[in-house]
């Protein structure tokens, strides 16, 4: 626990024996519970998991969704305060974990995320893809929802009564633009803080490591943003007030 706060991290995996371990080691010891969701790896990324220490679910369903909804699920059960969602194959800083964590334990923050966009980002860790999509997808964001983010970055932590609200859905690449959607939507105060982010540390990236991945992730992300603003413009569906607030390296938008 921190602050009397319990914490949960749920780390979506596919095929990574050679990182997994290190992750998991590199975690605070006050975390609570770790849940790494195994997505159908052929490797002993479970094995490596569940040896430092780490719950290991299995979801045959491929999708990086697909794996963080088979973690909150575990979750449920005995939920914590607040849930981290991290990468597993080392990108990300567990230096800032306690960053994530600080602005939902005492501040009026639901949502916290690791913008890469205003951050330390080492060579060659960000495709230009990647980097453009990322662009794009806030922008649009900005206009069609008036909140302002700088990224998509996985790593990020979000309070239980936060999740749950959101009903998240999205069972691939659409996951972390699904929860930004939603956050700007129901009116989230969501705080960015600059990432300080690396090379995956072996093996090669399942998005940015192919342009198949990179256009896949692309057209799902598109396909939310476009999808979430068509319902708001059905007649069924009221608009919402928007009262999210998105702070960072560039001050507050």
């Amino acid at each position: 626990m921190l602050d009397q706060k319990s914490i949960g991290v749920v780390i979506p995996a596919l095929n990574e024996e050679e990182n997994i371990g290190g992750v998991v080691r590199s975690l605070p010891s006050w975390v609570d519970i770790i849940v790494v969701a195994d997505n159908g790896s052929a490797d002993k990324t479970g094995v490596e998991a569940s040896r430092y220490g780490a719950k290991v679910v299995y979801e045959a369903r491929r999708g990086y969704g697909s794996a963080c909804l088979a973690g909150l699920a575990f979750l449920r059960g005995n939920p914590p305060d607040i849930v981290v969602f991290t990468d597993a194959d080392g990108s990300d800083d567990p230096g800032q974990f306690i960053d994530l964590i600080i602005p939902l334990c005492n501040g009026p923050y639901q949502m916290t995320i690791a913008s890469r966009a205003t951050g330390n980002v080492e060579k060659g860790s960000l495709s230009f893809a990647q980097r453009f999509g990322n662009w794009l997808a806030t922008r649009l964001i900005d206009c069609f929802w008036a909140v302002r983010f700088t990224d998509l970055g996985p790593y990020r932590a979000v309070t239980w009564d936060a999740l749950e609200r959101m009903r998240m859905c999205d069972t691939d690449f659409g996951w972390t633009v699904e929860m930004q959607i939603k956050a700007a939507k129901s009116g989230l105060n969501v705080l960015e803080i600059p990432a300080n982010y690396r090379k995956r540390k072996k093996g090669r990236s399942k998005v940015g490591g192919s342009v198949l991945g990179s256009l896949l992730a692309g057209k799902k992300i598109l396909w939310w943003i476009f999808r979430e603003k068509l319902q708001d413009l059905l007649p069924s569906q009221p608009q919402l007030k928007l009262t999210a607030q998105v702070k960072g390296k560039r001050g507050n938008t």
